[in-house]
């Protein structure tokens, strides 16, 4: 009767919310008609949305280790399904997807197909034997499962090292939004949403977030959906795109045959070609080149300033030697960068629908390998991540554990099913609005984001018209920018970005907590100092919370890689390091502390290896991947590797104690009573 009470309750005050948010629209709606100002309307979303988040995770402050933790064990299979689909659709599931698909067109669907499937790995092989095992975190079940800290301390770096990254992420969305629809700073914005972050989770733990992520789920599904439903019925007369953009999509695909064969855009990427080759040269010339490129410029400035030149084109010039690479190492890298960027645009891109697509046989079946090994990585990645296996932690029991599963999978699919659609879409509005027009009247969204760097055009034949390939939009601005592409109101721009925020927000905390609770519960309490009250347990966890908090946005503000990669990467150290530990753990009562531990470091340790080996951030290239497998996809080496080491290490080692193989029974069998202390 108390849970049903419980249930009750929730569902009433959560109407309420929703009630009030969709008043709060339809009064911003008016206001907007009336001529409430853009920049208005930006900030009152960013007020009421952490307002709520504020005010939630101050009514839910908790001091009881079991609330902090994990929600006291009570939070119903939908409201964990919903609070897991807000902690798994992070900024790169609402903001980079949809872009990742609008580029990569059917190879972007190993995102979809990855990320979706994981989830049923969750539920076969890992989260109802995780809640039934109990305690707090994924390191405890290491420790408990191998006996020790060995286990429980490799597992808590990869935990932190996972989370971290993806954390990154998450908080460089926040400063994207934030800069972009309040007009802050980036750097600045990326403190405001920390802000935001922390006020969730630093007063009532897992209590506070899973409130507060049901809250942010409800906000970005409908900002997700609206300007979709909206294009889709401007377009095609069906306001359901899922349904819809099929249609859509043939259309495109005549558009793209027509727009990819056009002479105007043939000459254009002929341009950049020789430009690509202007680069090579000069990176070949070096040094030399680098110091006649700074005397031409110093010669051309002082020529404009004789000849009394416009002073925006001596400004111009004087930008450009200042921002001359200064050394040849410079030099080559810049020139590197700008040699691949117009190579790209070289070449006549792939059409939409196409799958696994090549210029030669042995270029098709690259595709179909990375397609499969992402696949892979993205699968065994989410039933892996600890922030989402945390959750189910928190049901009441095994059977909520097991329908959390599934309507985790249900919220989220509501977004992954509509993200194709927005790819297509948005394409379309591209192709046909934007592309081929008069360079001297684009669009506004055109400068808006430009001023972000998210946009860039530049007419290199000079002819005043838009090619296509002289426009490059970043994978970010896809989602954000679809609501101004469609020509929609400004409330639906401020609620996608609103979304956005939620997204990166509510990921943000979850990850945040699966840090802080690593290292003040596993490092501080199970291995430092296990006498601790729990009063300086807490105390910790939230110490470290802010420490890390702080740490994270000072390395989003470096501007690191898009975000869908750096998520691609947390997956595959999480699944190398998680996955074969884990599965091993449940299903074989073999499995020892010695072959854990050497399997999750070898698996691990050769992921990062090959990111470090094949990306170019590190120095790497496609001259020095194996089966010429992209960095994302690194996991897919780790995770066999992984099974191997533990298997083979374990067989050569003494098996566990029988108290460890009761510990693996209790976990595998729902009938069979805890006889494991």
């Amino acid at each position: 009767m108390a849970d049903s009470a419980f249930q009750r309750q929730l569902r009433r005050y959560y109407a309420w919310y929703a009630g009030g948010f969709a008043v709060f629209l339809a009064l911003l709606s008016v206001g907007e008609y009336l001529g409430m100002s853009q920049r208005a309307i930006g900030h009152l979303f960013l007020v009421f949305t952490i307002g709520i988040y504020a005010f939630i995770g101050v009514k839910s402050r908790t001091a009881d280790v079991s609330e902090y933790y994990v929600a006291g064990r009570r939070v119903p299979a939908v409201f964990n399904g919903m609070a897991t689909a807000s902690d798994w659709m992070s900024a790169a599931s609402f903001i980079g997807l949809a872009g990742t698909l609008y580029f990569a067109g059917f190879e972007g669907l190993a995102f979809v197909t990855g990320w979706t499937g994981g989830f049923v790995l969750v539920a076969l092989l890992l989260a109802p034997y995780l809640r039934k095992f109990g305690q707090y975190t994924i390191p405890d079940f290491l420790g408990a499962r191998y006996q020790g800290n060995a286990a429980r301390l490799v597992g808590l770096i990869a935990a932190v090292l996972a989370s971290f990254v993806y954390l990154v992420a998450q908080i460089y969305g926040v400063g994207l939004v934030t800069s972009r629809f309040v007009g802050l700073e980036f750097e600045i914005g990326l403190f405001v949403g920390l802000a935001g972050i922390l006020v969730c989770s630093f007063l009532g733990g897992m209590r506070a977030v899973t409130w507060t992520q049901v809250a942010q789920y409800l906000i970005l599904i409908v900002a997700y959906l609206v300007p979709v439903v909206i294009l889709s019925y401007k377009v095609t007369g069906v306001p359901v795109p899922q349904v819809s953009y099929g249609q859509v999509l043939q259309k495109l695909g005549d558009k793209e045959r027509d727009l990819f064969t056009e002479p105007r855009e043939a000459a254009v990427r002929e341009l950049y070609r020789q430009r690509a080759d202007e680069f090579a040269h000069k990176i070949a010339a070096l040094p030399e080149s680098m110091e006649a490129e700074r005397r031409g410029l110093v010669e051309q400035l002082n020529r404009m300033r004789i000849e009394n030149a416009p002073a925006r084109e001596i400004a111009h010039a004087e930008r450009t030697l200042r921002d001359l690479p200064r050394t040849p190492a410079d030099a080559r890298q810049a020139w590197e960068r700008q040699r691949q960027e117009s190579l790209e645009r070289s070449v006549v891109p792939y059409q939409h629908a196409q799958a696994h697509p090549g210029r030669t046989a042995a270029e098709s079946e690259i595709s179909r390998r990375n397609f499969l090994a992402l696949v892979f990585v993205l699968m065994v990645g989410t039933a892996a991540l600890p922030h989402i296996l945390m959750r189910y932690y928190t049901t009441p029991g095994v059977q909520e554990a097991r329908r959390s599963v599934f309507w985790s999978l249900f919220f989220i699919l509501l977004l992954y099913l509509t993200a194709p659609a927005y790819a297509v879409f948005a394409k379309w509005e591209i192709y046909q609005h934007v592309v081929g027009s008069n360079v001297a009247i684009l669009p506004s969204w055109v400068a808006s984001w430009g001023k972000v760097g998210l946009v860039r055009f530049e007419d290199i034949n000079g002819d005043g018209i838009l090619q296509l390939a002289e426009l490059s939009l970043n994978t970010d601005v896809i989602v954000l920018a679809t609501p101004e592409i469609a020509g929609l109101p400004y409330v639906v721009t401020g609620l996608v970005a609103a979304g956005g925020l939620a997204a990166a927000l509510s990921t943000a905390d979850g990850l945040l907590l699966t840090i802080s609770n690593a290292l003040s519960h596993d490092l501080y309490f199970k291995v430092v100092n296990p006498g601790a009250s729990t009063q300086r347990r807490l105390v910790i966890s939230k110490s470290q919370l802010l420490v890390v908090a702080v740490v994270a946005a000072w390395v989003a503000s470096l501007r690191p890689d898009n975000i869908l990669f750096m998520v691609g990467l947390a997956f595959s150290i999480a699944a190398s390091a998680f996955f074969p530990a884990l599965v091993l753990g449940i299903f074989w009562r073999r499995a020892n502390r010695w072959g854990a531990v050497a399997g999750m470091v070898a698996g691990i340790g050769v992921t990062l290896y090959y990111v470090a080996r094949t990306h170019p951030f590190f120095g790497g290239g496609a001259e020095q991947e194996w089966f010429a497998i992209s960095p994302i996809s690194a996991g897919v080496f780790g995770v066999p590797l992984g099974f191997v080491v533990i298997v083979v290490v374990s067989l050569l080692t003494p098996p566990p104690p029988p108290e460890v193989q009761a510990l693996v029974d209790y976990v595998r069998y729902p009938g069979l009573a805890n006889k494991v202390s």
